[in-house]
């Protein structure tokens, strides 16, 4: 069989092609929140992601709720995985690194880990201890650009890394979420009401901060990096990935994973001229290293791999 026609080497293609999107989504968000305000950018980015997804839902007939009960649970996903996941990141964009905020946001596998230690009550072993003391000073070191003591003086490196550090937690929360629902629910459609009711929700803040008005301040490098954030990172890279959920492992898309801040740092080197230092590499290898130890565990070989929803970026 041509392998371009093999369903397991077009699914990690498109994994691939995903993280590359995600990847450039931190140099593109830092470009349109330097022109614009932060919400804005969510509200043009997710109105794009929608209109483009509009259409595959009518074809396929998904364009219906059963209930109060599917309305609420897709909201719910909406406030936290596009709403509020997406002001942290674009506030967080204001001031911080885009290399920083990739290697921050590469930290959500280990929250997952911790919440499902505290709420599920899953059990950790010597593995998983260590690999999550390394990807925590991993985390700081990135921070605090390689003064982890400061962090305790002066707080961290810039005030924006607090808002990003912030969104990987709930983007740790608003995966579990998510993966109960994919259990009762199509993918696609999972992805398109979540995607419009956090557009919706979003629009409260677009209205009430009249943030229309900041439209006349994008340049063309502004209105490139919206149409890229809407139709790469929003459209094509989620389809791409919903795509390689169905077809590889959690473990293996979660490989896939890290290749994301790798590309976020190399794109903005060249695009926005940040400094590759060595505290963020440093740091960027202690968080790929520990959370690889967390997920060191074993399945059984009759247990088929349980898909979860990691993706750290969006």
């Amino acid at each position: 069989m041509n392998p371009k026609q093999d369903p397991l080497f077009l699914s990690k293609a498109k994994m691939v092609l995903a993280v590359i999107f995600w990847g450039g989504s931190f140099i593109a968000i830092k470009v349109a929140v330097g022109e614009s305000s932060p919400a804005a950018v969510v509200w043009l980015r997710f109105l794009i992601g929608v209109l483009c997804l509009f259409p595959i839902i009518l074809q396929k007939n998904l364009l219906h709720l059963s209930g109060w009960k599917e309305v609420l649970e897709y909201t719910l996903l909406g406030a936290m995985g596009v709403t509020l996941h997406q002001w942290l990141q674009s506030t967080g964009l204001v001031t911080s690194q885009a290399s920083t905020t990739a290697w921050i946001v590469a930290s959500t596998p280990l929250f997952m880990v911790l919440f499902s230690r505290l709420f599920l009550r899953e059990k950790l072993g010597k593995f998983s201890v260590l690999g999550i003391a390394l990807a925590s000073a991993g985390v700081l070191l990135v921070v605090s650009n390689g003064d982890i003591r400061g962090i305790f003086q002066t707080g961290f490196s810039a005030p924006g890394d607090v808002y990003v550090l912030l969104s990987a937690p709930n983007w740790a929360v608003y995966s579990i979420l998510l993966s109960r629902t994919l259990q009762r629910r199509s993918a696609l459609k999972t992805t398109f009401f979540s995607m419009l009711f956090g557009w919706l929700l979003t629009s409260i803040q677009f209205v009430v901060e009249k943030s229309w008005q900041n439209f006349y301040t994008f340049t063309i490098s502004g209105w490139i990096s919206i149409l890229y954030l809407g139709v790469f990172c929003t459209f094509l890279a989620y389809l791409f990935y919903y795509d390689a959920l169905q077809n590889l492992t959690s473990a293996s898309v979660g490989a896939y994973l890290y290749i994301e801040p790798i590309a976020t740092m190399l794109i903005a080197a060249v695009v926005l001229g940040e400094r590759i230092t060595l505290p963020s590499v440093l740091g960027g290898a202690l968080i790929v290293f520990g959370i690889s130890l967390v997920n060191k565990k074993k399945q059984p070989a009759n247990m088929p791999a349980k898909k979860l929803s990691l993706k750290i970026d969006d």
